[in-house]
């Protein structure tokens, strides 16, 4: 299984791909992971591939191999499009980081729907923003998302509580439970 995670810097993609390869591990996968931060301070693009099967080889997606591309920001799923294959899942949230050229007037920001359909019908929108206030956590989209993503995985909810508890610190780690949770019931209506 090949899951694409993309995004923007202080967007919790790393904290996320950390507790998705925890997750897998415990469910007795062979996990690989890759990330690639670029200017993520600054709100750059970050990209974090995680693998997992009975055996891995290699932490790297191939192009059109990526099974599920989870996007914390909408512009960032049409950049890696090439990953997708017909089957692929994608998840993006509905947050918009305008790159220059849309801050400056020079153009606007594109819509992503065809641009991602061009490579697959398998699209979910979340508003992971207005999910994490509904919860009391403005700063938990990535598990938020984390949730939806956990629907199309198969360990059971218990395995993905049991990874937060253990990573994540006390003073949070409740409010990241409910987020987990309500990401979870996204996908189940």
């Amino acid at each position: 299984m090949n899951v694409l995670m993309t995004g923007v810097g202080g967007q919790g993609i790393i904290l996320a791909s950390d507790l998705l390869s925890e997750v897998m591990m415990r469910h007795g996968l062979d996990v690989k992971k890759s990330e690639i931060h670029g200017m993520a301070q600054r709100g750059g693009s970050v990209m974090s591939h995680v693998r997992f099967a009975p055996t891995v080889a290699s932490p790297l997606i191939p192009a059109g191999s990526c099974d599920i591309l989870l996007s914390f920001e909408e512009l960032e799923s049409a950049r890696y499009v090439s990953f997708l294959k017909d089957s692929s899942q994608v998840i993006i949230n509905r947050f918009r980081l305008p790159p220059p050229s849309v801050i400056s007037g020079a153009e606007s920001y594109p819509d992503i729907t065809p641009i991602v359909r061009e490579r697959t019908q398998h699209i979910t929108f979340v508003d992971g923003e207005a999910l994490a206030r509904k919860v009391g956590n403005p700063r938990g989209v990535n598990i938020i998302l984390l949730g939806v993503l956990s629907r199309l995985l198969d360990p059971d909810e218990d395995l993905w509580i049991a990874g937060i508890h253990d990573l994540l610190p006390e003073k949070i780690r409740d409010a990241n439970i409910r987020g987990f949770l309500k990401g979870r019931a996204v996908c189940a209506q």
